[in-house]
């Protein structure tokens, strides 16, 4: 018997608690000690694994993949489902940072780099529609896994030189301090739910009930708008989060005191 096998607790098949139920809870056990990080069984290693029907097995992986704990659909194996990048709200943050500081590995296909004019974000930017602008598109990936669609767009006299630079794995913001001297400041965010187009999902291995969320952002250099950035993201694989304080009550003079009263 292999060391995989040991592992394996057993179904109970006098207990009352479904056996699809005990699977998943023991692939659950077997997830949070690591076991399964390099490979996720397929469907029938499972059913020999725990000698119970493809069907059960069927049941345990909608429930894990229902969870947000295993990934698994129609025509693919199933396997470990890419854990959440979280970023703190309130900071002018880097998503390459964001991965980085996970451990884990960030690629980017460059579907787009060049320069060029488009009247509306020139316009955001606060400058003549007929302004050149670097634009740039990216694939962000993590560890392989599609994780957002990035489109970013530059006034080209301040960020020509970007496009010399090589974005399959480095910082847009790195790059911009480096070859332009600029790093910004500043700026305003807004993030909302939205419906991805066909072509979106398909580049984000998102399927047709799958979440996203749109993050814009309009940066600032020297009190000036400079990056007006569009983010898609998968719901699944990113989240926001404030830390709150609780305000202080307010405080009250002394109350007068009433006839009567102590």
């Amino acid at each position: 018997m292999d060391r995989r096998a040991r592992s394996i607790t057993p179904v109970d098949r006098t207990s009352a608690l479904p056996l699809w139920a005990q699977v998943r809870q023991d692939l659950e056990r077997r997830l949070r000690r690591g076991e399964l990080d390099d490979a996720f069984p397929g469907e029938m290693s499972l059913v020999a694994e725990y000698g119970v029907s493809r069907q059960t097995v069927r049941q345990a992986l909608r429930a894990l993949r229902e969870a947000g704990i295993v990934e698994a659909g129609r025509g693919r194996a199933p396997r470990v489902a890419a854990r959440e990048i979280t970023q703190p709200q309130g900071t002018l943050y880097s998503l390459f940072a964001s991965v980085e500081a996970t451990g884990r590995r960030q690629r980017s296909v460059v579907r787009r780099l060049d320069a060029r004019a488009d009247g509306i974000v020139a316009a955001r930017l606060g400058l003549e529609e007929s302004t050149p602008l670097v634009h740039l598109e990216r694939l962000r990936l993590v560890d392989s896994e599609p994780l957002a669609i990035d489109r970013v767009w530059l006034p080209a006299r301040l960020a020509a030189p970007l496009l010399d630079a090589d974005f399959t794995a480095t910082s847009l913001y790195e790059e911009l301090e480096r070859r332009c001297g600029i790093r910004l400041t500043g700026g305003r965010e807004e993030v909302r739910a939205v419906v991805p187009t066909a072509a979106e999902r398909s580049l984000l291995g998102l399927d047709a009930r799958g979440a996203a969320l749109a993050i814009d952002r309009l940066a600032q250099w020297r009190g000036r708008p400079v990056e007006w950035r569009q983010t898609l993201v998968r719901g699944d694989r990113f989240a926001l989060v404030s830390d709150l304080a609780r305000s202080q009550p307010p405080s009250f003079a002394m109350a007068p005191r009433f006839a009567g009263w102590e």
